[in-house]
């Protein structure tokens, strides 16, 4: 499944899958529960493949991210937790993508993208197709 179909909502925790649009928004489906629910325009949306990292030269598409963690930890849940200690938390993403910028991205961030890795492992979500992978790095080789 692709990253344009699953959603941060602000004031939410977890990840959500859209449904469908409707008038006034859309519908969404937890990963956590599977519960739905609507979602309207005045909401804080954030779709994860718009999302990026900063590096110190460029910003790297999440899913490029999600695929490091994944490469790294064999497809598996990632081995540290998102309640672990900052250091550790920093010298994981360091291992990931040893060019991000420290200065911001925040632990908070770091714990977000591990919490979000592992839902998405956990649902299976993260076999993306190699199409959408060099689409991905085409972006942002024509963003530079």
């Amino acid at each position: 499944m692709s990253l344009d179909k699953v959603l941060s909502i602000g004031g939410k925790p977890g990840l959500y899958k859209l449904i469908t649009q409707t008038r006034a928004g859309f519908v969404a489906e937890s990963l956590m529960d599977n519960k739905r629910i609507s979602v309207s325009a005045q909401n804080n949306v954030s779709i994860l493949s718009e999302i990026a990292i900063y590096t110190l030269t460029e910003e790297v598409p999440l899913k490029q991210v999600f695929e490091n963690i994944k490469k790294k930890e064999n497809g598996e849940q990632s081995s540290v937790k998102p309640k672990d200690s900052r250091d550790i938390l920093e010298e994981y993403f360091f291992n990931v993508l040893p060019d991000y910028d420290e200065d911001r991205v925040y632990a908070s961030d770091i714990k977000k993208v591990i919490q979000w890795y592992n839902l998405l492992q956990k649902h299976d979500m993260l076999n993306f197709s190699d199409s959408d992978v060099e689409e991905s790095n085409t972006t942002s080789d024509e963003e530079e």
